[in-house]
C-alpha cells in the first residue's frame, strides 16, 4: 500500500540524519561508571533460534546461518526498527554461552561499521534510547575477551549515540517512543563517564512526562496494556539507575510508578499474562510480575475501572473487560473497536480472548483484527462499534478510529454469590437506534459466569432509527465468544451446549437460553512472534433484532466433576507468550 508523508515529517527525518552525522563525527571518549548488571529478560529459546541462523521477528521468519541480522534488517524495512532496537541481545545473553556471546559481539560490532556513521538507519530517538539500554545492560558480555581498541571503539559509539538522542529526544512524540528515548538518556547519562550532562534535562522532561502522559489513574492515552508494561519497566530501571547513582528520582517519577502498578495488577490474568487488547500482545512470561516486584508497591486493584478496564477475579478465574470508550484521535491508530469485549482465563489456561493484533501478517489481517468481530462481545452483523477512517491516509499506511461510542457506563455491584458488572455502549445508537447493554456476573469461588447481552432502544428518537435501519425478517446480531487455541470445544446433538475442555483437564460447559442459535465457527488467534496466524474455533450465539429490546441470556460454568484444585502439569510452548 502506498504511503504518504508530511513535509514535516520528511523534514523530522532529514534532521535525524543530520544530527547522526554529526554525532558520529565527534572525538568522544568514555567508559562504564561502574559495572551494568543486565536488566532485560530474554528467552533463551530465541537466542538458540537466532544461533541456528533462524530469524523471527514480527511473524518475519527467515533462515539461513550465511545471513546476518543487518542483512535481515536491510532487506525487510518492516522489522527493521525492531532489529535496531537490540531487543535480541536479551535472547542472545540470556543463552550466555560462548557462542551466543560471540554472534552478540559479532552483530553489535557490524552494527559499529555499517550504521555507526549516522548515514543509514537506526537513527531515530526512540529506538536509539532502546538500543542504548541494551549495549549498556549488556556491556559486560559484549566486551568479554575483547581488546582495548575493540572496547574503545564500542565506547565511542554509545557516547557518539547518548549525544545524538541528547539532542533529539523533543522530536519523539508524546509516548512510548518518546519514554524509550528519555529513559536511554537518562541510563547513558548515569552508566557513562563524562556523559552525566546528558542526564539532567533528560530527566526534568521524564518527570514531565510522567505528570502529563500517565493519567490519575494510570493510564495512558492508547489505553494499549503492553505499552503501560513497558513504560513501567523504563521507570523501574531509571528509578533504578538514579538510586545506583545516588540521585534524587523526581517524585513526579515516583507518583508515576505508585499510579501505574495498581492498574497493572487490573490487568494482570490469573496466569500471569497481560489483557490482550488495542494491539498488545501478553507479554514475555514473567515480566509482568518481575515489573510489579520492582515497584515495590503491593495496593490491590480497588474494584473500578483502570484505564478504562474492569476486572473481575474470584478463585481460579479471572475476566478483564473493555469497558471505556477506544482510544481517539492520534492515540487509536493502532486501537481496536473492542468495546464492551472481554477475556476469561482459568488459572494457567486463557479461554476466552480476543483475537489480537493482526499488524505483522499483512494489511487485510491488520484492519481485520481491529473490527469488533475479532472481539469477544456483541454486535450488529457487519457493523463495528467503532469505525476505521479510510485506508493509507496516516505516514505509517494505518487509520485512526471514527465513529466512536461517546457514552459507555460501568457499574460494579456486591451479589450474594460473587460480584457483577453492568456496562453499556452507544456505538449503534446514532445508525441504528440501538444500545448494547451487558450484564457480567462471577460466582465468589469463579466457577461460573453467567451473563445477559441486550440491544434496546432507549425512547422515540431511537425507536424512529431503530425503524429506519430495520430490515426485512429484523436486524442480524452474533455474540462471538473466541477461543484460545489450547481449547477443545464440542457441540451437543440439539446443539443447545458447548463443551471446552482446557489443557488442564478443566471442563467448562456453555448454555444459553434458546433466544439465538448456537454454533461453533472458525476463528484465529494473532501472536506477534507466530509465523502465521494460529487457527482455533469461536463460539457463536446469533439472530435478529424484531422487537425495540432483545436479550440473550448465557452462561459457562465449570461442571461438577472438574475438582476445585487442579494439578495443571502440561508444559507451554515459551515462544507462545511473545
Amino acid at each position: 500500500m502506498a504511503q504518504t508523508t508530511t513535509w514535516r515529517e520528511r523534514r523530522t527525518r532529514f534532521l535525524h540524519r543530520w544530527h547522526a552525522r554529526r554525532a558520529a563525527r565527534a572525538a568522544l571518549a568514555t567508559a562504564f561508571v561502574s559495572l551494568p548488571e543486565p536488566r532485560t529478560i530474554g528467552v533463551v529459546e530465541r537466542g538458540r533460534q537466532l544461533i541456528a541462523g533462524q530469524f523471527l521477528f514480527s511473524g518475519l521468519f527467515v533462515e539461513g546461518k550465511q545471513y546476518t541480522i543487518w542483512e535481515i534488517a536491510a532487506a525487510y524495512p518492516e522489522v527493521a526498527n525492531e532489529i535496531h532496537g537490540c531487543a535480541w541481545l536479551d535472547d542472545l545473553a540470556a543463552v550466555g554461552d560462548e557462542t551466543a556471546r560471540e554472534l552478540a559481539q559479532k552483530w553489535v560490532f557490524a552494527w559499529i561499521e555499517k550504521y555507526g556513521d549516522g548515514r543509514s538507519d537506526g537513527w531515530t530517538p526512540g529506538i536509539t534510547g532502546r538500543r542504548l539500554i541494551r549495549w549498556i545492560n549488556h556491556g559486560p558480555f559484549l566486551l568479554r575477551s575483547r581488546d582495548m581498541n575493540t572496547s574503545a571503539t564500542f565506547f565511542q559509539s554509545l557516547a557518539r549515540q547518548t549525544l545524538f538522542v541528547s539532542r533529539r529526544w523533543k522530536t519523539a512524540k508524546p509516548g512510548l517512543r518518546r519514554f524509550e528515548a528519555l529513559a536511554g538518556t537518562i541510563h547513558a547519562g548515569l552508566s557513562l563517564k563524562s556523559m552525566d550532562m546528558h542526564a539532567a534535562p533528560a530527566l526534568a522532561a521524564l518527570a514531565q512526562d510522567c505528570a502529563e502522559q500517565i493519567g490519575p489513574d494510570g493510564s495512558i492515552a492508547t489505553r494499549k496494556p503492553q505499552d503501560l508494561l513497558d513504560i513501567l519497566s523504563l521507570l523501574n530501571w531509571t528509578t533504578q539507575s538514579l538510586h545506583n547513582a545516588k540521585r534524587t528520582v523526581p517524585s513526579e517519577i515516583t507518583r508515576a510508578i505508585t499510579r501505574i502498578a495498581p492498574t497493572m495488577r487490573a490487568l494482570r490474568h490469573a496466569d500471569g499474562a497481560l489483557a490482550r487488547f488495542h494491539g498488545g500482545g501478553e507479554g514475555i512470561d514473567g515480566r509482568l510480575d518481575e515489573a510489579l516486584a520492582a515497584t515495590g508497591i503491593k495496593t490491590r486493584p480497588a474494584p473500578e475501572t483502570h484505564m478504562g478496564y474492569a476486572r473481575l477475579a474470584s478463585g481460579r478465574t479471572t475476566m478483564i473487560v473493555d469497558a471505556a470508550p477506544p482510544p481517539q484521535g492520534q492515540a487509536s491508530v493502532e486501537a481496536h473497536a473492542s468495546t464492551l469485549g472481554f477475556e476469561l482465563t482459568s488459572g494457567r489456561r486463557p479461554m476466552i480472548v480476543n483475537c489480537g493484533s493482526g499488524a505483522r501478517f499483512g494489511e487485510e489481517w491488520r484492519r481485520a483484527s481491529r473490527a469488533t468481530p475479532s472481539h469477544s462481545t456483541m454486535m450488529i452483523e457487519g457493523v463495528s462499534s467503532s469505525h476505521l477512517g479510510p485506508m493509507g491516509r496516516l505516514a505509517n499506511g494505518d487509520e485512526l478510529l471514527t465513529e466512536l461510542p461517546t457514552l459507555v457506563q460501568c457499574a460494579y455491584t456486591e451479589t450474594d454469590d460473587g460480584r457483577k458488572l453492568e456496562l453499556s455502549h452507544n456505538g449503534y445508537q446514532s445508525s441504528h437506534g440501538l444500545t448494547h447493554a451487558r450484564i457480567l456476573e462471577l460466582s465468589a469461588d469463579g466457577r461460573s459466569l453467567h451473563g445477559k447481552d441486550l440491544l434496546a432502544t432507549l425512547g422515540p428518537k431511537d425507536d424512529a432509527a431503530f425503524e429506519k435501519a430495520q430490515a426485512p425478517g429484523g436486524l442480524p446480531y452474533i455474540i462471538r465468544f473466541h477461543l484460545h487455541p489450547d481449547v477443545t470445544p464440542a457441540i451437543d446433538a440439539a446443539r443447545t451446549t458447548i463443551s471446552l475442555t482446557l489443557k488442564s483437564g478443566e471442563i467448562w460447559s456453555f448454555h444459553h437460553d434458546g433466544q439465538a442459535n448456537l454454533s461453533l465457527a472458525a476463528s484465529v488467534y494473532l501472536q506477534n512472534r507466530r509465523l502465521k496466524p494460529v487457527p482455533t474455533q469461536q463460539v457463536v450465539l446469533s439472530g435478529h433484532t424484531i422487537a425495540y429490546a432483545t436479550r440473550v441470556r448465557w452462561s459457562l460454568a465449570k461442571t461438577q466433576d472438574t475438582p476445585v484444585a487442579v494439578r495443571d502439569f502440561a508444559q507451554a510452548d515459551p515462544l507462545d507468550a511473545i
